[in-house]
């Protein structure tokens, strides 16, 4: 959920602006939409139920920023987030997805993320149980051949371990105590990874057939899920027997023994209250269910407005069946964009409209923003590139000139030909950068230093900027 020493707006803007150059005005609405949940949370509980997020629609052409801005915010807020792509949907009654699908993967998707938390924290005592099931693979019991109790452990595979004069050194010394101190002996060499390549056989579960149900008509997909899960649960759980080394083992084991640890009941429960109290649903390109002209036209435009009010009641707030559990789509925060350069956000229809009260309009990016991307971000493209040359003992270095000549050439062929934003950024950088790419390492060893400069960038990307026919460039 939610921390309790969430980050005021002000901090969430400039969390943003470590990896998304300006959109100023759009990071503020979504920062004040993210702390709004917080606050919502800490109101009085009478008051819970009757605040409703305020939901935003992102107005921009391609590559300005918009998935960014959800996705990073998703990430500050530690909140179940999934992209859609509204283009995608169908009216219900058509083959294709319906809209109640978002919610079903948000569910899925906060499912999983509690589930991995939950994992992670049982890691240790589930890395224990992972060693004892070594120990027993190592250490199988046999009759002992000195005749004294019923049995002695020793090694499987051919693991040297303590003679019987060693261990019955001790004249009180049982089978018990002579089994501990063999395994105590052998978990310190497992533990310090002498035995990681010796081979053992283990018993690992395997995924049993998957089950194909045929739906009923006018089954939804949820019920149809809960079916197959239901029939595949009764199935018998089948396992098989393997030969790997300790290393390989205590791989295979961990996620096994820890999922055995967590109670699913529990996951589940946490899993969708998160999505119903902190999900975020990205809906892209909803420009393309937009009806040009009022919707007057028929045809293609019928299947639009069909879509719209199917997105409708999901976004007003509804209960949405999973196979998890019935979700609540109240309080999740819907974030739409499009580039609307056919139709304009009056072309959706007027209920939908008023369940994004929030508008934002996205400025195109220019030179200067185009610089500040290859150098300011965390996540820069130039730092990058200089990460993967770094793992072949390659330096890599831009100097600003560089920089700055190749954002005037993206920005030039952003203008010339499409305008798709910063992802014009990576077409430049590629064709900038994969001759050296591919040199590294045959031709330019390890400890190499290479720095790009202006004159190079004119060098590698002249035949961009003289050719105008630039077709074979685009993305």
């Amino acid at each position: 959920m939610l921390q309790e020493h969430f980050l005021t707006p002000a901090q969430i803007v400039a969390e943003l602006d470590k990896y998304i150059i300006g959109q100023h005005e759009a990071k503020r609405h979504v920062a004040i939409a993210l702390r709004n949940r917080w606050r919502r949370l800490h109101a009085p509980a009478d008051m819970q139920a009757e605040i409703v997020p305020n939901n935003i629609l992102m107005i921009g052409a391609t590559g300005v920023g918009k998935t960014e801005i959800a996705r990073r915010l998703a990430h500050l807020a530690d909140a179940p987030f999934i992209k859609v792509e509204a283009s995608k949907f169908t009216e219900v009654g058509y083959v294709g997805r319906d809209v109640e699908s978002m919610v079903r993967d948000l569910a899925e998707q906060s499912v999983n993320r509690v589930r991995q938390r939950r994992q992670e924290a049982v890691r240790a005592q589930a890395a224990q149980a992972v060693e004892e099931v070594i120990l027993d693979a190592l250490i199988p019991p046999v009759a002992r051949p000195n005749g004294k109790g019923n049995a002695r452990p020793v090694p499987g595979f051919g693991a040297p371990v303590p003679t019987d004069d060693e261990l019955a050194a001790d004249p009180q010394a049982d089978d018990a105590d002579l089994n501990e101190r063999t395994r105590a002996r052998f978990r310190e060499k497992i533990r310090s990874g002498e035995l990681d390549d010796r081979r053992i056989e283990i018993q690992v579960a395997q995924a049993g057939p998957s089950v194909g149900v045929m739906g009923a008509p006018g089954m939804d997909e949820a019920a149809l899920s809960g079916l197959q899960d239901m029939l595949g649960n009764m199935l018998p759980k089948k396992s098989r027997r393997r030969k790997v080394t300790v290393a390989e083992a205590r791989k295979l084991l961990l996620d096994e023994e820890a999922a055995k640890l967590i109670d699913m009941d529990e996951v589940k429960e946490e899993a969708i209250r998160q999505a119903e109290n902190a999900g975020i649903i990205f809906i892209d390109e909803i420009d393309k269910v937009a009806t040009s002209g009022g919707g007057k036209s028929g045809g293609p435009d019928v299947s639009r407005q069909g879509v719209q009010r199917d997105l409708l009641p999901i976004v007003e707030g509804s209960a949405v069946s999973t196979k998890y559990g019935t979700v609540n789509t109240d309080h999740i925060l819907f974030i739409a964009a499009g580039a609307f350069h056919v139709s304009k956000p009056s072309d959706l229809i007027p209920e939908l409209q008023g369940r994004f009260p929030i508008r934002v309009e996205l400025q195109s990016l220019t030179k200067d923003d185009f610089y500040r991307i290859l150098k300011d971000p965390k996540n820069a493209l130039t730092k990058q590139y200089e990460a993967l040359l770094k793992a072949e003992e390659v330096e890599l270095t831009f100097d600003d000139a560089a920089l700055e000549r190749v954002a005037e050439i993206a920005f030039e062929v952003n203008a010339e030909v499409e305008n798709i934003g910063a992802r014009r950024l990576h077409t430049v950088m590629s064709r900038l950068l994969n001759d050296l790419l591919f040199d590294v390492p045959d031709k330019i060893g390890p400890h190499a230093h290479i720095q790009i400069t202006a004159a190079l960038v004119e060098e590698r990307l002249a035949s961009m900027v003289k050719n105008r026919d630039l077709s074979q460039y685009i993305l």
